[in-house]
């Protein structure tokens, strides 16, 4: 965050990214054993929520090895298709039991290329390699799946390709595909869109490429390994955000979670600048640059204690120091939510912004930025790539924004998430009040743009094999 923003100048407004859902009719297809058995698969299905709306879609799935060799499960993906409620719901995806175990399958959204009138998204589930192999005949066994709108609104699966309001029992079912190896071995995916269309934007991560991943798993604010890997929790004085703030390094946490580790940012106040408490952890290293980004953030629309209404900001971001005003070779690619509003705002909004330059004083902004007026309180997947053309911002595997070349930048840069105060006009009392915003990891894989879909598949590889922390990111 730029050191005197006290307010912005937004440059350039957003433009509403919609998906383009095709109107042509699917002909029926056939659910028979065989319809597309070439590689040696089988799919069947069967749902336990057959109603045309739910609170969450229930896909059981088996999948079952017709050939005459076993088949390693880590070389099979999955794809169920459906229709997403609206340009930009988000989804999630849960396993309730599985034979296999839980821990040994994944579960990734995608678009598709070429949208029809019932499918515009897809869940792909594959597998770790702690899956095992399918002996020939043998199959995986119940896989009890779900998935849910990421805001628990009722979502609609009647119109989705691959739901059969019908299927009480297993059986085979082609509407769902399967792939070995990267070939279609089962089904019939909509209007073409098959696992090995070469529009279709691969899920599996390349196999190379520098990397930085953390899975935030420390004792605390004084680990020495923090230190060792190469972050900085901060304590020096200055902004962004309420005069006379500090910045306090032990509201740094972790935790375990649900067998997972999480870092925890709170900021608080008690309505003055003396009793304000802000949080901030970077690397130490400016060496990323073009590449991708990633974290999986928890936003707060709420205090955990205390009243609301603070103009609070929550952040994942990449920086770089401004050397004199307007200087051209600045660069900052921002996440920023306002859960209360600030800068004139008077509720909630997510910003992404990338900057090219700006002057402190008078205060001037170059800059380009997309934004969205609706609560993001709970946890989200951001993603910003940064190639030879473009910076590209993804929530939730859906695009948010497209910035051009002109924002692209000249200097590596650091990572950053912090959690800051703009002001004290949100919320005048003095009544004390903590807010909290949970980090669960950071990704950056330099000079290679991922997918949202390659992201989760890389971070789930490197989750399911125990890696806590990677940096092969060359310094400069």
């Amino acid at each position: 965050m730029s050191t005197f923003r006290r307010s912005r100048i937004r440059a350039a407004a957003a433009a509403a990214v919609t998906l383009a859902l095709g109107c042509t009719a699917l002909a029926a297809l056939p659910a028979t054993a065989g319809a597309a058995a070439a590689g040696g698969l089988v799919v069947q299905y069967r749902t336990s929520a057959s109603g045309a709306t739910a609170d969450q879609s229930e896909p059981w799935l088996k999948v079952r090895n017709t050939g005459s060799t076993s088949v390693p499960l880590a070389d099979v993906k999955v794809r169920y298709y459906f229709k997403g409620d609206s340009a930009s719901a988000a989804y999630r995806f849960a396993c309730s039991w599985a034979v296999k175990g839980c821990a040994n399958i994944t579960g990734t959204f995608g678009t598709l290329p070429n949208p029809t009138a019932t499918a515009d998204r897809y869940l792909e589930i594959a597998f770790t390699p702690g899956a095992g192999s399918l002996a020939p005949g043998a199959d995986t066994g119940d896989m009890q799946l779900r998935f849910h709108r990421a805001d628990w609104q009722t979502l609609r699966q009647s119109d989705d390709y691959s739901f059969g309001a019908e299927r009480s029992t297993y059986a085979d079912w082609s509407r769902v595909t399967a792939r070995l190896g990267g070939v279609t071995a089962w089904g019939e995916a909509p209007g073409g869109d098959g696992p090995t269309d070469p529009t279709d934007p691969p899920t599996d991560p390349p196999a190379d490429g520098p990397t930085l991943f953390d899975d935030f798993d420390y004792t605390g604010h004084a680990d020495p390994r923090i230190a060792a890997n190469g972050w900085s929790v901060r304590s020096n004085s200055g902004g962004p955000g309420v005069p006379g703030a500090v910045w306090a390094p032990e509201k740094v946490t972790f935790a375990s979670r649900d067998g997972n580790s999480i870092m925890n940012l709170e900021t608080s106040t008690a309505g003055t600048g003396a009793s304000t408490v802000q949080t901030e952890i970077l690397t130490k290293s400016v060496k990323f640059r073009n590449g991708t980004y990633a974290a999986r953030v928890k936003f707060s629309d709420a205090p955990r204690s205390g009243p609301d209404g603070d103009h609070l900001v929550q952040t994942f971001f990449t920086i770089n120091d401004l050397k004199a005003p307007m200087a051209d070779d600045y660069a900052e690619y921002d996440f920023e939510y306002l859960p209360n509003g600030g800068w004139g705002e008077p509720s909630n909004i997510l910003y992404t912004t990338s900057w090219e330059t700006y002057r402190p004083d008078p205060w001037e902004a170059v800059n380009q930025h997309s934004e969205a007026r609706v609560s993001y309180a709970g946890w989200h997947d951001l993603v910003v790539t940064i190639d030879g053309g473009a910076i590209t911002y993804y929530v939730d595997g859906q695009l948010f924004g497209t910035h051009g070349a002109a924002y692209l930048p000249e200097r590596p840069m650091s990572i950053n998430f912090n959690q800051w105060l703009i002001d004290l006009a949100g919320r005048t009392s003095t009544t004390p009040r903590a807010y909290d915003q949970q980090v669960d990891y950071v990704l950056h894989v330099k000079d290679q743009v991922l997918t949202p879909a390659q992201v989760s598949a890389l971070v789930s590889g490197y989750q399911a094999a125990g890696t806590t922390f990677r940096d092969t990111v060359p310094g400069v």
